[in-house]
């Protein structure tokens, strides 16, 4: 049936119950465009798609849609029993640990039949006192509900928060809510009930456009941050509660498009802090919470390259900033002093001639973050590919009286602070998961070094003593060891060297933007272990797994590493004997995407089956154009092809749209959204209209476009666990183990 003058059609003569073929698909018209760069000129046939408001464009993605149902109709049982088999897996209706905070312990129940959170708060009993899970919301030890997500999210088809923060005084909370994918929120504020009778509710304030980051200065005064055209973040407001927004004032703008900031409040409670960013250099702004109006003070001016990240703390030793930074000091060399060394400086002369260390720069430890706390620092450090925390304890004169690590149970694991709301206080709420255990949160004592389980993530009927998890290490081309983390259900597959031997794999990879893919616990997972199937990550570089050096040799002119890495880990999974090419799935997200796109280019025969959700593969097109959302921030990561011939050539040889070659793809499913704000929509959709007409196979390729939602894909905890069943349910059927 055709859709206007373009030519899209699809056959509606297939039967239901038969997968229509290659020959069946929607097709996009080539309308060729010619894009001309520094005397180089690329044609472009589907240019067209990135017209949202075209009626022809629309026509498009839906027959796409239908095209996608109609290919994955038969998979109907098979993503019905995966969505069971994940429901079965959770506890529905569930209470999280409580956090405490003065006079108050806050934490989230989730229920039954309700896709999002309700957030409450009960008088402090003990945060080892575990909420009862099937109490309703208000009913035991005086609880009342501080905001219900399931009420604000009634009547809208997506629904996500930004940001929850309370006051200081606790009375009031801030939600920027989003309705439509496109994270540019609604800032709003409900006063929260004292249970007897008080029940609460929103504030006439509304505040329209904003994005990530409120902090409040006292119970009346709040920064927020605004994004641009581009949804570059570059303004800071202070709004006052009973005031029209129109009112707010701005405190802080960043004029450079290579720069976005962000604003929070330090856990001292002293300072509000503002920090402009760029990808590889940072400035940060302090502003006293006792005088929100007062002008942002400079900590230290902006160097090309130097980033640096500030915490408060107050004590017997003075007031004083602890600051992430790195800038090479005098001992430590450049190499070095790139994976951060910990200074100390007074909060009265912050600036770097007045910085002293604490902790030096290593050149086989990265420093990730510090946290604050009365009488000890916790830094997050990264060593051997693993996440570490180290505990600082402070003497009363400041100095360090003892440094030591937190034990870990398992080889491979993750681990992060949590939820730490006080400043007084010698315990370090901590979360730590694996491949095979389940999250927990922890209760670290610093003075006894013990930690106390508060609670682990109820995962009925799972046992994870059926299941092993290992660290490979793959060859690169250029010699580099790439680490690679592998679980398996060794019952069904065995638990010898290679998990069992080859067998069905999936191997999962990012590789960018110094980001970590650590072995974490999936629910969802389990349903690919318990049908044999082994599951992989590949620490690739581009990522920050093995230190700031890890990210460096995989961005710029180095990008190619990260997808010599990725082939490399799958080439050594192939030559091991854990898997073989017709059963070797890969997966990858945004940037992740065009890692997929990049490696299938690269090696098509090496995989039999590719999920890339939401993939930024038209990358050179969307870097050379400054208009769109965040592309100048960008450079930094990718290049300048705007001003730099070398990088428009690197980045050309490599981007996954403009180099579709003639060759038999595996089989595809590629997902976008059409309100999304970081990929735009039209890159899957271009790319896969091109795959159609150049790759030889008959493999399917589909596109599944969320026509209401962004980046993140639908909303809602069950749709996020049918959206998850689909994407398995296509792998298994792909992998030969749709009758699973």
């Amino acid at each position: 049936m055709p859709f206007g003058d373009a030519g899209i059609c699809e056959d509606t003569t297939v039967a239901e119950e038969d997968p229509p073929s290659r020959a069946d698909a929607p097709v996009a018209p080539a309308r060729p465009h010619t894009l001309r760069h520094a005397g180089d000129v690329r044609v472009d046939p589907w240019f067209w798609l990135a017209q949202r408001d075209d009626p022809e464009v629309l026509a498009y993605l839906e027959a796409e849609n239908r095209f996608t149902a109609r290919s994955t109709t038969h998979l109907g049982p098979l993503r019905a029993r995966i969505y069971d088999e994940i429901v079965g897996r959770v506890q529905e209706t569930d209470a999280s640990s409580p956090t405490p905070n003065g006079a108050f312990e806050y934490f989230t129940r989730t229920i039954e039949g309700r896709q999002y959170a309700v957030h409450c708060r009960r008088p402090r009993v003990g945060p080892h006192v575990l909420p009862d899970p099937l109490a309703a919301p208000g009913a035991p030890h005086g609880e009342v509900v501080v905001l219900d997500e399931n009420a604000l999210a009634d009547g809208h088809d997506y629904f996500a928060v930004g940001d929850l923060v309370l006051t200081p005084g606790q009375e009031v909370v801030a939600v920027s809510t989003d309705v439509t994918g496109g994270e540019r929120y609604t800032l709003r504020f409900r006063a929260i009930g004292d249970g007897s009778g008080d029940s609460g509710g929103l504030l006439a304030d509304v505040v329209h456009d904003v994005y990530y980051g409120v902090a409040w200065a006292d119970d009346a005064t709040v920064l927020y941050t605004r994004p641009d055209d581009a949804m570059r973040p570059w303004q800071v407001w202070r709004h006052t509660l009973g005031t029209p927004a129109t009112d707010d004032a701005l405190v802080f703008q960043e004029d450079d498009d290579r720069f976005y900031v962000s604003v929070g409040r330090t856990r001292t409670g002293r300072y509000l802090v503002i920090t402009s960013a760029s990808k590889v250099t940072s400035e940060v702004w302090l502003v006293p919470a006792a005088d929100p109006a007062a002008a942002p003070v400079l900590v230290e001016p902006r160097a090309q390259g130097h980033e640096y990240h500030v915490e408060h703390h107050e004590g017997p030793a003075g007031d004083r900033l602890y600051i992430l930074t790195n800038a090479p000091g005098s001992d430590v060399d450049a190499a070095g002093a790139a994976n951060f060394a910990l200074m100390v400086a007074p909060t009265s002369t912050p600036s770097r001639e007045h910085w002293r260390e604490v902790l030096p720069a290593r050149a086989d430890v990265r420093l990730d973050d510090v946290d604050a706390f009365a009488r000890h620092l916790v830094v997050s450090e990264r060593g051997g590919g693993l996440e570490r925390l180290r505990v600082l304890r402070l003497a009363t004169d400041g100095s360090v009286a003892d440094d030591h690590l937190v034990a870990m149970p398992d080889a491979v694991y993750s681990v992060w602070t949590g939820s730490n709301l006080e400043y007084d206080t010698d315990l370090l709420r901590y979360q730590y998961t694996s491949l095979v255990s389940p999250a927990t949160a922890f209760d670290y004592d610093v003075t006894a070094q013990t930690s106390i389980l508060v609670k682990r993530q109820p995962v009925p009927g799972y046992d994870p003593t059926r299941y092993e998890s290992r660290r490979l290490w793959a060859t690169a081309p250029d010699g580099t060891q790439v680490p690679i983390s592998v679980v398996w259900n060794a019952e069904v597959r065995g638990d010898g060297h290679h998990g069992g031997g080859p067998a069905p794999l999936l191997l999962y990879g990012y590789g960018s933007y110094e980001v970590s893919i650590d072995p974490t616990f999936s629910v969802g997972r389990i349903s690919l272990l318990d049908r044999g199937v082994a599951f992989a990550i590949a620490h690739i570089r581009g990522g920050g797994e093995m230190g700031r050096s890890w990210y460096d040799d995989g961005k710029l002119l180095h990008k190619r590493n990260t997808f010599t890495d990725f082939v490399a880990c799958a080439d050594h999974l192939v030559a091991e004997g854990w898997t073989t090419p017709e059963q070797l799935a890969i997966r990858g997200g945004s940037a992740g995407g065009l890692l997929m796109g990049a490696v299938t280019n690269l090696r098509s025969e090496l995989f039999r089956v590719v999920v890339a959700e939401v993939p930024f593969v038209d990358c050179l097109t969307t870097i050379l154009d400054e208009s769109l959302p965040l592309t100048v921030t960008e450079w930094e990561e990718w290049g300048d092809p705007v001003h730099d011939p070398a990088v428009y050539a690197y980045m050309k040889s490599y981007s996954p749209y403009d180099n579709v070659v003639p060759a038999a793809y595996p089989a595809m499913l590629v997902t976008g959204g059409l309100n999304d704000p970081r990929v735009q929509y039209w890159e899957p959709a271009k790319w896969v209209a091109k795959l159609r007409t150049v790759r030889t196979d008959d493999r399917p390729l589909i596109l599944k476009m969320e026509m209401g939602a962004g980046h993140g894909g639908p909303s809602g905890r069950y749709e996020a666990w049918r959206d998850e069943a689909f994407v398995l349910a296509f792998v298994l059927d792909q992998l030969g183990l749709a009758g699973t």
